[in-house]
């Protein structure tokens, strides 16, 4: 059955699969992805192990986990819809009312509509329950103010997964709700924000008195922290078990190709580097894998979702080391023409975000000891505190 799965995934994405779209018009590589995630799902490979109820195919992880060694030979144009599909359409499988669910899942996953997370901000990074965006009761519904910033997607988010504070006289984690936010209503602003390599996959987003109906709300009124901590723990293996583009330069495959043209493969320091690198790379799909399986099963990721983020960089951080060492001089200056130049230096200089994004290393390591190892709690001195009592809190709840 797993073979016939595996030919019918291999022959659709044969026939299917577009060419390469980065160097597309903004607009029409869009269009691109659009069509080919409407035609993904048309063809049973979008949502596979999703409830069939929710727009799914109701699949287990052996048939996902076939589809993504396929898919890996290809450069699917599928970027726009990593929220989608990695964590607001998981969360609200999880919290979502029925109205919610049967509105957004299936454009969600056809690719109709495009999702955003609007959690972090200038102020609340790490910490991000000292986000300060406001939301207020208004009639039957709620005003939101604020700032989010480092907003993957707003540029052509439809909708948004937000994070804003309703109760600010109780302690910061308790006074929080999520909402779902009409990326196109008034009062919503999009502005790109360009990393190092001159790209712009970043945005901060400005909400002034935007306006959100009362079933709006995804879980329970000043239960959002428990909305954000499902939303990340989704994020945490979405971005731990995404696998590098085919062209990736920090991939075990591209890093051998690399000590090939280096002529440095019979060096038995560069071999056990390599070996390791292999290892670590398999042993992290391994537990994906297994991640996927236990979520099939009905086990939450919970906070082995920071285990696999932080391998996750980790093991990018060890093909940096690996290629740096291969390509020497070359890892930061090379021949005009040469096709790998390039590839190699956006590698090095865009991998050290992933110990940024979804939280960093130092946040993943202190989730990991204190709620699966069991090791004490850091100190916390404002946890019990009323948040309109924090510093960083009062000008903003004056203000409101």
């Amino acid at each position: 059955m797993t073979e016939d799965y595996r030919a019918k995934a291999r022959a659709w994405l044969a026939a299917n699969a577009p060419g390469p779209v980065a160097g597309l018009p903004p607009a029409e590589r869009l269009s691109t992805s659009k069509r080919f995630q409407a035609a993904l799902y048309e063809a049973g490979f979008a949502g596979i192990t999703w409830p069939v109820e929710a727009g799914g195919q109701g699949l287990g992880t052996a048939e996902q986990q076939i589809f993504a060694e396929e898919a890996a030979a290809y450069d699917l144009p599928t970027y726009p819809f990593i929220v989608n599909t990695g964590m607001a359409g998981p969360t609200l499988l999880d919290l979502g009312t029925p109205e919610q669910k049967s509105r957004y899942l299936r454009p969600l996953l056809r690719g109709e509509e495009i999702w955003c997370q609007l959690f972090s901000e200038p102020g609340a990074g790490s910490d991000v329950a000292s986000l300060q965006t406001r939301a207020v009761r208004d009639g039957d519904g709620w005003v939101v103010n604020g700032q989010k910033v480092w907003t993957t997607n707003a540029q052509w988010a439809d909708f948004g997964a937000l994070l804003a504070r309703t109760d600010p006289d109780v302690p910061k984690h308790a006074g929080i709700t999520m909402f779902i936010v009409d990326m196109h209503a008034p009062g919503v602003t999009v502005r790109p924000l360009k990393d190092m390599s001159g790209k712009a996959p970043f945005n901060e987003v400005y909400l002034d008195g935007v306006r959100i109906p009362a079933d709006a709300v995804v879980g329970e009124v000043g239960q959002g922290w428990r909305a954000a901590i499902t939303m990340l723990g989704h994020e945490r293996v979405s971005i731990g078990s995404s696998r590098p583009s085919r062209d990736s330069a920090l991939t075990f495959d591209a890093v051998l190709g690399l000590a090939r043209r280096q002529g440095v493969t019979d060096v038995p320091a560069h071999r056990e580097r390599l070996a390791g690198l292999y290892a670590h790379e398999r042993a992290l799909e391994l537990f994906n894998a297994r991640m996927r399986q236990e979520a099939q099963a009905g086990r939450p990721p919970g906070a082995r979702g920071s285990v696999a983020k932080l391998a996750g960089a980790l093991q990018l951080r060890r093909a940096i080391e690996v290629a740096g060492e291969l390509a020497g001089a070359g890892a930061v200056a090379w021949e005009p023409g040469d096709p790998h130049g390039d590839g190699l230096a956006l590698g090095i200089n865009s991998a050290p975000a992933s110990a940024i994004a979804g939280g960093t290393n130092e946040v993943q390591r202190n989730i990991i000891g204190e709620r699966i190892l069991g090791l004490p709690k850091e100190p916390q001195v404002d946890r019990d505190v009323p948040f309109c009592d924090l510093k960083v809190g009062t000008q903003r709840t004056e203000d409101a």
